[in-house]
C-alpha cells in the first residue's frame, strides 16, 4: 500500500483555501457525495452550477444550501438527464452560455444495478447510457472551456469497476445476451474510468498539460443511489450494510471527488478514494487500481467506439 501522501488521516477538505472567483460544475448534487461536495464548495466561496434531471428538487436543494450557507451563496441548477444524449447537448449549452470558465467538472450522478435490461431513447443499456456515454459527450462538449480555464474533469467512477467481466463487451455492449444488473453496472463503471486514462494519454500526446483529468471513488458511502435503481433483494442488502462498519457518511463518500477538482499537485496517473477496510472506508488517497482498467488496447478501442456511437468527438 502507498503511504498516504496526506498523513495517517488522509485528504480532507480542511486542506481546501478560499475558492472565490472559482467555478464548479457537478452532476448529481440533490442527495449523496454530490450534494455534499456542492456544500462544501459552496462552504469555501466557490460559484457552483448544479446539473440535475428533477428541477424540483434542484429548487429544494438550493433553498436548503441557502438556509444553511446563507443567501449569498452563488448557486444554480441547469436541466440534465445523462441519460438523454438531447439533454446532456442541451445542457453543455447552456452551462457554456452561463459561466465564462470551469475550474473543475465532476461528473458525479450515475445510475446503478438496474433490475431488468432497460435501453435508453438512444438505444443503448440505461447504465451504459447514462454513466458512461452520458458523461463522455457532457465532458467532450464543455472541454473547450475547460483547457480555456486550465481546469479538471474529474470521473467518480466506483469500485464496481472491479466486480463484473473485467472488460468492455464490444461484441454485445447492450447485454442483450446475459444482462445481469452487476455485470451492467460494473461495465459502464470501468468504461467511464478507462476513459479518464486514455483522455490524459490525450491529452499528453496533444502536450496539453494544463488540463487534468482525474479518476475517483466513493468508498462504501451511505447514499441513495442503489435505493434510486437497484432491484429490492439489492436495496435490501444495501441498506442492512448501511448499518455496518463498513459503511461511511456520504460527506466522507465526498471527499475523493473534492480532493481531485481542487487539490493543486495530485498525480493524474492514481485512482483515488478510501484507503481503508478493502477502498470501503477510511483515509482519503491514492490507492491501487486494477490492471484491466488501465489497459491501453481497450481503452483506445473504447474511445473509438464511443466517437461513433455518440458521434461527438473531443477537440483535443
Amino acid at each position: 500500500m502507498n503511504i498516504n501522501q496526506f498523513g495517517k488521516e488522509g485528504w480532507t477538505p480542511d486542506r481546501i483555501g478560499d475558492l472565490n472567483g472559482k467555478t464548479y460544475v457537478i452532476t448529481g448534487t440533490t442527495s449523496g457525495t454530490g450534494f455534499e461536495a456542492a456544500r462544501i464548495l459552496l462552504s469555501k466561496d466557490a460559484k457552483v452550477i448544479m446539473l440535475n434531471r428533477n428541477a424540483k428538487k434542484s429548487k429544494d436543494t438550493i433553498a436548503t444550501l441557502k438556509q444553511e450557507l446563507g443567501n449569498h451563496i452563488d448557486v444554480l441548477n441547469i436541466v440534465l438527464d445523462l441519460s438523454i444524449q438531447a439533454s446532456v447537448k442541451k445542457a453543455a449549452e447552456d452551462v457554456l452560455k452561463t459561466v465564462p470558465q470551469i475550474d473543475a467538472l465532476i461528473c458525479n450522478a450515475a445510475i446503478a444495478q438496474v433490475p431488468k435490461q432497460t435501453l435508453t431513447v438512444d438505444g443503448w443499456e440505461s447504465q451504459m447510457g447514462t454513466n458512461y456515454y452520458g458523461n463522455w459527450t457532457l465532458q467532450a462538449l464543455l472541454f473547450p472551456l475547460i483547457e480555456k480555464s486550465n481546469g479538471r474533469i474529474v470521473t467518480v467512477g466506483s469500485l464496481g469497476y472491479n466486480m463484473g467481466i473485467k472488460t468492455i463487451k464490444f461484441d454485445d455492449l447492450n447485454w442483450d445476451k446475459d444482462y445481469t444488473p452487476n455485470n451492467a453496472y460494473s461495465q459502464s463503471k470501468l468504461a467511464q474510468i478507462m476513459s479518464i486514462y486514455e483522455l490524459q494519454d490525450r491529452l499528453a500526446a496533444a502536450s496539453k498539460t494544463t488540463i487534468k483529468a482525474y479518476a475517483c471513488h466513493p468508498g462504501s458511502s451511505r447514499t441513495n443511489l442503489i435505493n434510486s435503481s437497484g432491484s429490492f433483494m439489492m436495496k435490501f442488502i444495501f441498506n442492512l450494510m448501511k448499518l455496518s462498519p463498513l459503511t461511511q457518511s456520504a460527506e466522507k463518500g465526498a471527499y475523493p471527488q473534492l480532493m481531485c477538482a481542487t487539490e493543486p499537485i495530485l498525480d493524474q496517473g492514481g485512482f483515488y478514494g478510501p484507503t481503508g477496510r478493502s477502498n470501503w472506508v477510511g483515509p482519503v488517497g491514492e490507492h491501487k487500481l486494477e490492471p484491466h482498467a488501465k489497459d491501453k488496447a481497450v481503452a483506445k478501442k473504447l474511445w473509438e467506439v464511443s466517437e461513433k456511437e455518440t458521434g461527438v468527438k473531443w477537440n483535443i
